[in-house]
Order: structure tokens, then C-alpha cells, then sequence
């Protein structure tokens, strides 16, 4: 019996939040009395980050590597990860719910014929079956869901469960590229974008988020200054109405229609905190918001709240939080 973990990578390199999937199949694994096998499909180079797999979990890797693999390919991708589930008997697999997760999760399913449950922030096993915890009504309650048949598919939103180091000698094998033709319909044939300076918003350790409250894109430079300061783990973040405005790309947008997002620390500048943005939000650990109207919504749920003129609170915010990065 085993877990199934997909390790998903980028450029070569495994993705943060696959440290967090290798982490929470091996909680649920230690539940079921299970093994935890790490699925890795890429380039031949990623063999070299295989090692942190079996750091965080992972009992056995299986690596695919191939060129063909470098870039998401969604049938090749859901064809070998639906055979290595029944090759191995999978008592559950598990994605990150990012972008590429949510995308390949539900295509393995159906592949499968088995339930799945996504954005799941929570895992547990009762008299041997697994229950998921995951947000519903735009995360005003929480569910527990349960499976009817295995595998039970599970992606987890990022920064829900921590990553932690549980060293295994995982060993490594080959997991055989045996596709058919409709697996090979798609290719990537360039990737065009530009560079990041800074984290994805649904991997970050921290995020700025800013919303109407700042009157304009010219004043983003206030939040990318608090950013700076908060250290090189911060993204910039957006409510929906600032991206509506052409203000801050789409890729920054937090909320039901951009990215849910759950960080360790969150700052709210300027967001009223309609509906849609605190359904992406509220799962933060600790919200710090900023809003001259002391009856926002945001407050609701904020951990530490300012009521004020943004303009005057986030520069000395910034210069307080750069006093205590220096010591001073």
C-alpha cells in the first residue's frame, strides 16, 4: 500500500509546494501504515534535485526523464501518473493545488474513475479512510469529504501545510515512458514570459497585497518599499477591482477569481475586504490590515488591524520593519 506524491518542477528545478506534498503524504502515510512514493516527470537534469524528496518523505522516487517531459504536458502527464497509481495500488495521490495541479488532477481522475477533493487545507485518516478538510461558500465553512472508492486524489493549497524534513534513503527508479499517441497531442513547443523578481503569490512566504485604497499604480511603489523591507520571500499581491483597473497584472490577482493563497503573514492595504478577495485570503495565518474605514470587513478577520491614511501608516511601517531587519 502506498501514497503517490506528485513532484511537480519548473525549468528543472522541483517547486515549493511539492516539499509540502511530499510533507503531507507522509503524515498520511504514517496514518495508513503506508509508504510514500514521489512521482517525478522532467527533464533528465532534475535528477538532481530528486535527493530533497526523500529528505522531506518520500520512501521511493519515480523519475521520468525525458525532454519531452521538461514542460507540462497535460495527457502525457495524466497518462503515466494514472498508470503508476494502479501499477503501485495507490491508497491516495496527492498534487499541489497550483496552477499545474488543478489543471492535471481532475484529468487523472477521470482517468481513474476516482473522486477527488482540491484545495484541501487539511488531512486525516478515521478507521482507516481518509477525510480532507477543504473551504466551500467562497471559504465561509469548512467540509470534510470522504472517499468512496481508491485512489483517493487530493490537491492541497499551497502554504496550507508546512514542509518539514523527515529523511528517508529514498531510492530512485525508472518509471517507464510508455505513451500512446493521444498522449503526445500536445507539445510545448516555447514558453515566452517575462522574469520574476520576486515569488509566485501562491508559494510566498509573505505577501502586500493592495486594493483600490491606493488611488492609483503610481502608488505601488509605497508596497513595493514595505516588500523590500519584509526580505527577499515577499510577493505583491492585488485585489480584483486594482487588476479590473489595469493597475497590477492578473498574475498578482488574490481571491476567488485569481489565486487562494495561504502565507504565514499577509498584509491588506487599502482592500475593503469584499467577499471574492477574503475567500482567497482568510486562510493566512496572520492578516495584518491597513484601511481608513474602521468598519472594512477586513477587520473581521485581520489578526492586527491600523485604521488610518494608508500614506502615512505603510512608509512608517517600512521604516520600522528595516530598523528591526538591522538591529537598530
Amino acid at each position: 500500500m502506498s501514497v503517490l506524491a506528485f513532484a511537480e518542477q519548473r525549468g528543472g528545478a522541483l517547486r515549493g509546494a511539492t516539499l509540502e506534498t511530499v510533507t503531507a503524504a507522509r503524515r498520511l502515510a504514517d496514518a495508513l501504515g503506508a509508504n510514500v512514493t514521489a512521482i517525478a516527470l522532467g527533464p533528465a537534469g532534475l535528477a538532481g534535485e530528486l535527493e530533497k524528496l526523500g529528505r522531506y518523505g518520500a520512501d521511493e522516487v519515480l523519475f521520468a526523464g525525458s525532454e519531452q517531459l521538461a514542460d507540462y504536458a497535460p495527457e502525457a502527464y495524466a497518462q503515466l501518473l494514472a498508470n503508476a497509481a494502479k501499477q503501485n495500488g495507490a491508497k491516495a495521490l496527492l498534487f499541489p493545488a497550483s496552477a499545474m495541479g488543478k489543471d492535471l488532477a481532475p484529468r487523472v481522475a477521470a482517468r481513474l474513475g476516482a473522486g477527488l477533493a482540491s484545495d484541501v487545507t487539511e488531512l486525516s485518516v478515521a478507521d482507516g479512510r481518509i477525510v480532507a478538510v477543504r473551504p466551500a461558500y467562497a471559504g465561509k465553512v469548512f467540509v470534510r469529504v470522504g472517499f468512496k472508492s481508491e485512489p483517493a486524489l487530493i490537491s492541497l493549497r499551497p502554504r496550507a501545510i508546512t514542509a518539514e524534513e523527515s529523511p528517508r534513503e529514498a531510492q530512485v527508479k525508472e518509471l517507464a515512458i510508455d505513451l500512446d499517441s493521444e498522449a503526445r497531442r500536445t507539445r510545448v513547443k516555447m514558453a515566452a514570459g517575462k522574469k520574476k523578481e520576486r515569488p509566485d503569490v501562491a508559494e510566498a512566504e509573505v505577501i502586500v497585497s493592495g486594493g483600490r485604497g491606493m488611488q492609483g499604480p503610481e502608488q505601488w511603489k509605497l508596497l513595493e518599499e514595505l516588500a523590500d523591507a519584509l526580505g527577499p520571500g515577499t510577493a505583491l499581491g492585488a485585489s480584483r477591482a486594482v487588476v479590473d483597473a489595469g493597475w497590477r497584472p492578473h498574475s498578482e490577482q488574490v481571491g476567488q477569481t485569481g489565486k487562494v493563497v495561504a502565507p504565514p503573514l499577509y498584509f491588506a492595504i487599502g482592500i475593503s475586504g469584499a467577499i471574492q478577495h477574503l475567500a482567497g485570503m482568510r486562510t493566512a495565518r496572520c492578516i495584518v490590515a491597513v484601511n481608513k474605514d474602521a468598519e472594512a470587513p477586513i477587520f473581521k478577520i485581520a489578526n492586527y488591524g491600523i485604521v488610518g491614511d494608508l500614506f502615512q501608516i505603510v512608509p512608517r511601517l517600512t521604516e520600522e520593519i528595516r530598523k528591526a531587519q538591522s538591529g537598530d
